[in-house]
């Protein structure tokens, strides 16, 4: 069993939007976001399964094309390899859940992010 506080966690600045934080479990990883308003995530997909919980705020996903607004208190599951993009409608933090855990964010290999 390992502790972990949010606050303590190290924050990445991906772009001057978002920051993130991470958990890296041996079958998940979950990330705390924080996304100000106007910040994008481009499409993308991944073999993770994905659970999106928005704590503050409003995000605007686009699911293969689809528009689906998710609010505070609301969580949107997220098919493994499904192309998706989010839009932060307002000054928004959010808790993705994903298994497997996501591999590509381990090694840095997540520029898609970096923009």
């Amino acid at each position: 069993m390992q502790l972990y506080d949010w606050n303590q966690l190290p924050a990445e600045q991906l772009n001057p939007l978002i920051t993130r934080r991470m958990i890296h479990s041996g079958q998940m990883t979950i990330a705390r976001l924080e996304l100000l308003r106007g910040a994008a995530v481009p499409e993308h997909r991944h073999i993770n399964e994905q659970v999106c919980t928005v704590e503050q705020g409003a995000l605007e996903f686009s699911i293969e094309g689809h528009p689906q607004v998710v609010r505070a208190g609301e969580s949107l599951v997220i098919p493994p390899n499904v192309p998706h993009a989010v839009v932060a409608l307002e000054d928004s933090v959010a808790m993705d859940i994903f298994t497997p855990r996501r591999e590509d964010w381990i090694s840095g290999d997540d520029a898609y992010l970096r923009r």
